[in-house]
């Protein structure tokens, strides 16, 4: 969307210079002839320009008759075009899809630390509404105008482009993201994209999607630290809910998402402690200050510990995950100052 807008500035650019350089070839010209003083100069130069009609301040020899043919033929075209891209650049700035294109360009170079979500379908907008309800920075890179027409709104941040072109990528803030998830329908997309992504950025992650089974070692080759594959993962749900129904039911009742409703919440070290001070879990007592309990615990090396003892130890870089209602999450929010 914003190559719609960026077009029209070089030409303005061009239409004014042009104007500049052909005035002062007429003021010089007119002064150098005809001997004008530096006012009849412009006087001349710029009726002569705009063919309005009236008559020379003095009679022109030949040579200043011979230059105003030259400054008429040359000017004439250039007049116009200037005065064209002009008024289509004024125009335009009162053109609300313009408008909307400059708020959002504006939108896009303030991004940073932010996620790009390549493809609006329905993993998408999954996608889009999870980071939305954590109040998480995010841009929707999609090529299909309808789709961002339908959908664009003051909370949606759209891109519109190919992510399978570097460029477009780069523009949506690629250098400075923290995250990428692809959610397009074909694996060879979603394999080009996390290839061309981990090249521009080594420190980034990325979600990546996938459909067929023999594309899913391929795209964590190309550098995709997670590939989700949601049929196989809607499989799974269907058999648990026969296996281990009243867990899965469970399981689903819980909310990760929204600020009133949430029960399961991942809090790191640095979120809860301002120093580098080592803790234990008994030490924080987390349980008594705010209902919450800790069900699991990833230390900096990236182990997981499912219901970790009392004793284990917090350390700088570490991760808990607690769980509680609403209100203890909260409390807990609270009390940490998260």
């Amino acid at each position: 969307m914003m190559t719609i807008y960026n077009w029209g500035r070089p030409r303005i650019y061009i239409a004014v210079v042009l104007l500049i350089v052909v005035i002062s070839i007429g003021v010089l010209g007119f002064r150098f002839f005809s001997d004008y003083s530096w006012v009849d100069a412009l006087y001349m130069t710029v009726i002569t320009m705009t063919t309005v009609g009236f008559e020379e301040v003095q009679p022109l020899d030949d040579n200043g008759k011979l230059f105003t043919v030259f400054l008429i033929s040359t000017s004439v075209v250039i007049f116009a075009y200037s005065v064209s891209v002009i008024t289509e650049y004024i125009v335009s700035k009162n053109d609300p899809k313009r408008v909307q294109f400059r708020k959002m360009q504006k939108m896009i170079n303030k991004l940073d630390n932010h996620i790009i979500i390549v493809g609006y379908g329905r993993n998408g907008k999954q996608a889009a509404a999870k980071l939305m309800a954590y109040d998480k920075p995010f841009i929707i890179v999609e090529n299909d105008n309808e789709v961002i027409e339908r959908y664009q709104s003051d909370d949606i941040l759209f891109l519109k482009g190919n992510a399978t072109e570097d460029d477009v990528l780069i523009e949506a803030g690629l250098k400075n993201a923290s995250c990428l998830i692809c959610t397009l329908p074909e694996d060879a997309d979603n394999l080009f994209i996390v290839l061309t992504a981990r090249q521009i950025n080594k420190k980034l992650k990325i979600i990546s999607r996938a459909s067929q089974d023999a594309s899913y070692k391929k795209i964590r080759l190309a550098g995709a630290d997670n590939v989700i594959m949601p049929d196989r993962i809607g499989g799974d749900h269907m058999a648990s809910l026969v296996v281990v129904p009243d867990l899965i039911e469970f399981l689903d009742n819980l909310s990760i998402v929204g600020k009133k409703s949430i029960n399961i919440e991942e809090v790191s070290f640095e979120d809860m402690f301002d120093d580098q001070n080592e803790r234990t879990i008994r030490t924080i007592d987390m349980r008594s200050k705010t209902g919450c309990t800790i069900i699991g615990y990833k230390s900096p090396d990236g182990e997981y510990i499912v219901n970790p003892e009392a004793d284990t130890l917090l350390k700088p870089g570490s991760k808990v995950v607690v769980l509680g209602r609403p209100e203890q999450v909260n409390r807990l929010n609270r009390e940490f100052d998260i």
